[in-house]
């Protein structure tokens, strides 16, 4: 039983606890939900309950003893609440008597306000009435305005009007008939404008087509006269500085305007342009107008780099030139003012593609030609092209490296109508000095070439040196170096005075030179046009300076600077051994001349019995002919060359006049023969004396006379004629009296000499003894001759 009471006191205590924890939750407002949930899950719902109605039980005590307590005060509260429920009754009466006033009174009020709001409603009703139609009206004279700038071509309005309709007003119209109409007709107004505008744009194109020639034109012309000035400019300048060189201060100031060659030279309308690039920007279908624009340019592109084979290319290539330049010049404004119509790189295709097919199409062309003067005029032209739309910044270096690599072809056609020139020039030549009758003559064909011999003014009429062959060779040669300077001016190079010299050694030495030497070894040309020609190659080396200062004036370099200049022409170098290789076939021919004189030795009496009284006739011929000669020579020739001519001819006549002696033909000679050649020679000597100093060489040349040039032929004739030739053999002697002989020589002509003649009184004569004894002296000559050898 103890155990049990225990166990029912612990129960009790657990309970109360629990009881207490409940009391506590509820009096706190908590929840109780955990609580129910870990009955419920420890499966003793039952002690929840009994928990529950315990405090429940409790509460109801508390209750209880609350009220008893408060007892009085309740009844007291009861009391005061009936008699509110009093006060509450009469009030509620009274409303109800004023509710039913109210009401009289605002029945009346109400179909006063019921009329109001009516009229509220039908206020709402206008406003909304005229707003709307304020919407339409708006809209309708944006319509119209729309239509007014259509009419009158203002399409960048009509688009702006069409804008605010479609953003601004046509979500406000009201009309849904008007709405669906305006829907309709703005892309028919947007699809008219667009239209039209390029129907404006392909009138433009073909307009604008045909006037790209005259802008072109205009703008090459611009560049032509800008490098006339720049021309003039150097011009004056290069004056002013060889008046300065030579010492003359009188100079005069002049005040240069230079023209203006900017764009608005260059007028071309683009509105048309700028007004559909506007629209379809507007339109925001800009990339389908660029693209349309830039195919169609294209296609004219192509179509002007076409040659019409109607006319020859040199009569149309300033029309195509100017068409291309033109097209080019109306594409940079596009690409500068069209504000993205055109991009840079667009341009630059179109560019290439043009360089690229007219550098073709003038190597085609070019090919075709034959004449300098006509492949100067379209370079010049395709220069002046270049110049001109390098000022709108297009890369122009591949047309002016095509002028460059035209330089060899054009030179080479000027090359050959020169040698024509200069072979027709040669040709009509009577080569005789030319005479000059006035001082107008003497500028344009002596001084202008430097070819004077003196710095004073002759006597007119003034015979010159040279035939007319040299001053006209010098004008194709300054013309040949104008010619040169015009291409190479504009033709890529900016220094281009190598070139120019490069080109004029050209003419002077594979034609000039050549033509001359032809001319002077051509079997035609006789001693007269020798000795002009060769002095006409003397004075062509002269010329030589005046070739090359002329050219450095053309090619803008002071005369100063080329005269320090060491490099001169080549030519010049080859003039003077072109003048010795003249001198030289001069004096051949002399010999050749010569020759046919001295043919005649064959007719002298080798065996005479009878002692010469006179020279021989081939002496009086050859002294005849050298007199001509030497006459003729000496005017024109320098005296240099007139010694080299004359020791020429007179060592050949010496020469041959040992030759003559050492001939086959010739078995034996006497004395007779040996005098009658001395006599011959003594007749040369003296002429050749009379020569050397009459034409002054004696001052010159004072140890070497035309004597000297005799020499052999005189020891000799010294020899044979000697009374004691033995002494030939003697070295001191030999190298005294005889020291142009040979010693062969020698021997072979005294085994045929014979001192006198073979006739039957021969050795009857008075001079027997003298003979005798010179034909021992001879023998004994012969005998150490052959121990010699």
């Amino acid at each position: 039983m103890s155990a049990n009471v225990k166990r029912k006191t612990v129960t009790e205590n657990v309970d109360r606890g629990q009881v207490s924890v409940l009391l506590n939750l509820i009096s706190n407002g908590e929840d109780l939900g955990p609580m129910v949930q870990m009955s419920f899950e420890s499966g003793r719902p039952e002690l929840l309950m009994h928990q529950l109605k315990h405090v429940v039980k409790k509460k109801e005590v508390e209750i209880e003893e609350l009220c008893k307590l408060h007892y009085e005060e309740f009844i007291l509260a009861v009391d005061e609440l009936r008699g509110v429920l009093i006060d509450a009754e009469e009030l509620k009466s009274e409303l109800a008597s004023e509710n039913l006033r109210l009401q009289e009174v605002g029945s009346s009020l109400l179909l006063k306000l019921e009329r109001l709001l009516e009229s509220y409603s039908m206020k709402k009703n206008v406003a909304e009435a005229i707003n709307v139609s304020a919407n339409s009206v708006r809209v309708l004279d944006l319509c119209v305005k729309c239509n007014n700038h259509i009419a009158e071509g203002r399409f960048s309005a009509a688009l702006k009007s069409v804008d605010l309709i479609e953003k601004e007003n046509l979500k406000h119209i009201p009309v849904k008939a008007l709405k669906v109409l305006i829907e309709k007709r703005v892309p028919l107004i947007k699809s008219y404008i667009v239209k039209k505008v390029v129907g404006e744009v392909n009138e433009w194109l073909v307009q604008i087509r045909s006037t790209a020639r005259e802008i072109g034109q205009a703008a090459i012309g611009n560049a032509a006269a800008a490098r006339q000035r720049d021309s003039d400019k150097i011009a004056r300048r290069r004056k002013a500085e060889e008046q300065s060189s030579k010492g003359l201060v009188d100079f005069t100031y002049t005040l240069e305007i230079e023209d203006s060659s900017d764009d608005s030279i260059l007028k071309f309308d683009l509105t048309p342009l700028y007004r559909a690039y506007h629209v379809h920007t507007c339109l925001g279908i800009q990339n389908q107008f660029r693209d349309y624009y830039y195919k169609n340019r294209l296609l004219q592109l192509s179509s002007d780099l076409q040659i019409s084979s109607a006319q020859p290319f040199l009569e149309s290539h300033q029309i195509f030139l100017a068409q291309i330049a033109g097209y080019f010049i109306i594409e940079d404004r596009v690409l500068r003012t069209a504000s993205g119509l055109l991009l840079a790189n667009q341009v630059d295709k179109m560019w290439e593609t043009a360089v690229s097919k007219m550098t073709s199409m003038l190597d085609e062309q070019f090919s075709n030609m034959d004449t300098a003067s006509n492949f100067l005029l379209v370079k010049d032209y395709v220069s002046l092209l270049g110049t001109t739309l390098r000022q709108y910044n297009y890369k122009v270096g591949p047309i002016l490296e095509w002028c460059s690599k035209g330089r060899e072809i054009y030179h080479g056609i000027l090359l050959s109508e020169c040698r024509q020139k200069i072979t027709a020039v040669l040709a009509n030549d009577t080569f005789e000095q030319m005479v000059m009758r006035n001082e107008s003559d003497y500028q344009t064909n002596v001084l202008m070439f430097n070819l004077q011999l003196s710095d004073m003014m002759p006597d007119f009429p003034y015979i010159a040196p040279f035939s007319s062959m040299v001053p006209d060779c010098c004008h194709i040669v300054m013309s040949f170096i104008k010619d040169s300077v015009n291409y190479l001016t504009y033709g890529g190079q900016m220094i281009f005075f190598e070139f120019v010299k490069k080109y004029l050694d050209k003419l002077l030495i594979d034609v000039l030179n050549e033509a001359m030497l032809d001319k002077m070894l051509s079997a035609s040309t006789v001693e007269r046009q020798a000795i002009q020609i060769a002095a006409n190659i003397e004075l062509m080396e002269k010329a030589c300076d005046s070739f090359l200062k002329h050219a450095a004036q053309l090619c803008g370099i002071p005369a100063q600077a080329v005269e320090k200049h060491q490099d001169g022409l080549k030519a010049k170098v080859l003039f003077k051994a072109s003048k010795n290789e003249a001198y030289l076939a001069l004096i051949n021919l002399i010999d050749s001349k010569l020759d046919e004189f001295l043919a005649l030795l064959k007719n002298v009496n080798w065996t005479s019995d009878e002692p010469p009284e006179h020279s021989n006739d081939y002496m009086n011929e050859i002294v005849i002919y050298l007199h001509a000669t030497m006459s003729t020579a000496q005017p024109i020739l320098p005296l240099d060359a007139l010694y080299k001519v004359g020791c020429g001819a007179l060592e050949h006549i010496s020469n041959s006049l040992v030759a003559a002696f050492l001939s086959d033909s010739i078995k034996r000679f006497t004395v007779n023969a040996v005098m009658s050649i001395n006599i011959d020679l003594n007749t040369l000597e003296a002429f050749a004396d009379e020569r050397f100093h009459s034409t002054g060489l004696s001052e010159i040349y004072k140890e070497d006379s035309f004597g000297s040039c005799l020499i052999e032929a005189r020891q000799l004739m010294s020899l044979l004629l000697s009374n004691q030739p033995e002494n030939f053999i003697n070295p001191v002697i030999r190298e005294r009296n005889y020291y142009a002989l040979d010693t062969k020589k020698v021997e072979k002509i005294c085994e045929k000499y014979k001192d006198s003649p073979d006739g039957l009184f021969g050795s009857l004569s008075n001079r027997s003894s003298k003979q005798s004894s010179r034909q021992k002296s001879i023998d004994v000559l012969k005998k150490r001759l052959k121990d010699f050898s």
